[in-house]
């Protein structure tokens, strides 16, 4: 191809570049950029055959009411992740000096679509391929087009360092719900690498009221800067099977607010057999439901959100926020002061220490920081003497002894001096957690947060209970990102509560 003609191809690109959002009216009311996405590109389609690229219900709606900066909410497989790789792609060959980064939940699954993207420069008119869309690079996950200055990589959140070094102008992050690690993290970085001016789309399924997706999607809902977009299981055609003939009045409620046909009501009856509790979250039906449908979070998904809505501040605000006073001592009252110990450096894990009413279990006051063992035992042993007081002698101090916690005992004994330390009745002071009592602590919180939520006045507390997940092998935790040492210290605290209470009859 000569250069004169070559030329003349990039300056053709460019000017459709600037046109890409434009609505000339010879499309009748379509974008040039959509008509180029069902004209250029083609994707695979379900039996596996190759089709031209046709924005479905859910695309369109994306189209119409995107903006620079957006969320995207879904039911599964409604072509979201393929519609907007379509629209950045677009973006990539009719612009100069772009870098289009989009981040999947696995390596797999980066895999999966820049072989999508591979398939939309394939196709293109040979013209194309072989004059100003030459590519320069073109391995696993990446491809330049050194005509045009501009790059399209495709890469994994399982990569810590995603995105970084870049300026990016269009990032799409993929499946954010499912991102391992601390996600939050990883997506300020690519957050970071975003220019002025460049567009942005997370979407993802949901997965649980947890979480950096979940956090994003309640940020945007209250202005956080995103549009907010949500795609119900319906305005995918394909979602139909035998019809039914007689609807309960769930489903009549669901046929009158949407127009479902009684073939989509069909496929919805298909889904409660085959996903049961998971239906809601795997084929959303509304942005609420479908993020409390997990069966992952240990607790009372509804029962943690109510009382989320109805805590109140705190009276006092100590140790820079660290520190926090809802009930101050009362004379006559018996305390309990537990303490979750951590390492103390500046990115580990919080130390926690709660204090309770022992006769009410009411959360009194509670401490999240990061500090050393010594300090963590004066910090420990200045509130059980605070709290003692109103009884007149030292509020009762559990020190979960694993890890760390063996230290802490011995500061409270040899420095602070602090008497009043509970005595596990399997022998040791302090509380030694188990593979064997840990259920059981869990389960007793789960109880409370159901029968008596009024006794956690900590949003913090409250917040890590809605993180708090089941994992694989019957074991608990927080999720990926997020923490539990407000939680695991309130557990103690109830634990020893209870013991306390059987001892004393």
């Amino acid at each position: 191809m000569g250069k004169k003609l070559e030329l003349r191809y990039v300056e053709e690109l460019l000017a459709l570049g600037r046109r890409l959002d434009r609505f000339p009216e010879e499309l009748g009311g379509r974008s040039l950029g959509v008509t180029m996405a069902e004209e250029l590109l083609r994707v695979r389609d379900r039996e596996g055959g190759m089709r031209t690229l046709k924005a479905n219900a859910a695309q369109q709606a994306f189209e119409a009411a995107r903006g620079q900066h957006n969320i995207v909410l879904k039911a599964r497989q409604m072509g979201m992740t393929t519609w907007v790789a379509a629209r950045f792609f677009l973006r990539t060959i009719t612009k100069q000096g772009v870098m289009t980064v989009q981040v999947a939940h696995t390596r797999e699954a980066a895999e999966g679509i820049f072989r999508m993207v591979q398939r939309f420069w394939e196709y293109l008119p040979w013209y194309m391929r072989e004059g100003p869309l030459r590519r320069s690079v073109s391995n696993v996950g990446q491809m330049r087009f050194p005509e045009l200055n501009s790059e399209f990589r495709v890469v994994s959140a399982a990569d810590g360092s995603a995105g970084r070094g870049l300026t990016m102008q269009n990032l799409h992050c993929s499946e954010v719900s499912r991102w391992p690690g601390d996600a939050g993290a990883t997506l300020a970085g690519l957050r970071a690498a975003l220019a002025p001016g460049g567009e942005m789309v997370l979407e993802s399924t949901p997965n649980g009221a947890y979480g950096c997706f979940y956090e994003e999607w309640i940020k945007a809902g209250n202005d956080g800067g995103l549009v907010q977009h949500f795609f119900p299981w319906w305005l995918e055609k394909n979602y139909v099977a035998e019809a039914v003939t007689e609807c309960s009045l769930e489903e009549l409620a669901l046929v009158e607010r949407h127009g479902l046909s009684a073939e989509q009501i069909g496929f919805r009856r298909g889904l409660e057999s085959s996903y049961r509790g998971l239906r809601s979250q795997e084929f959303a039906e509304d942005p609420e439901t479908c993020f409390k449908a997990t069966g992952e979070c240990c607790f009372d998904v509804e029962a943690v959100e109510r009382r989320i809505a109805t805590v109140y501040e705190p009276v006092q605000r100590r140790r820079g926020g660290a520190l926090l006073v809802w009930l101050p001592p009362v004379p006559g009252k018996e305390y309990l002061v537990a303490v979750d110990t951590a390492g103390g450096g500046p990115d580990g894990d919080y130390a926690a220490v709660q204090v309770i009413d022992l006769e009410t279990g009411l959360q009194c006051a509670e401490l999240q920081q990061r500090l050393p063992v010594l300090q963590l035992a004066k910090v420990a042993a200045e509130l059980g003497r605070e709290y003692g007081r109103a009884a007149g002698r030292e509020a009762l101090l559990v020190v979960e002894r694993n890890n760390h916690g063996a230290g802490v005992l011995a500061y409270l004994d040899a420095v602070e001096r602090y008497t009043r330390v509970w005595q596990q009745s399997s022998g040791g002071a302090g509380w030694l957690t188990t593979a064997a009592n840990k259920p059981g602590m869990v389960s007793r919180m789960g109880a409370l947060l159901v029968e008596s939520p009024w006794i956690f006045a900590s949003k913090r507390l409250l917040t890590e209970c809605r993180t708090f997940v089941s994992r694989e092998g019957g074991q608990t935790g927080a999720a990926n990102g997020t923490h539990d040492d407000c939680l695991m210290a309130m557990a103690i605290a109830q634990a020893v509560r209870a013991e306390w209470l059987v001892r004393r009859r």
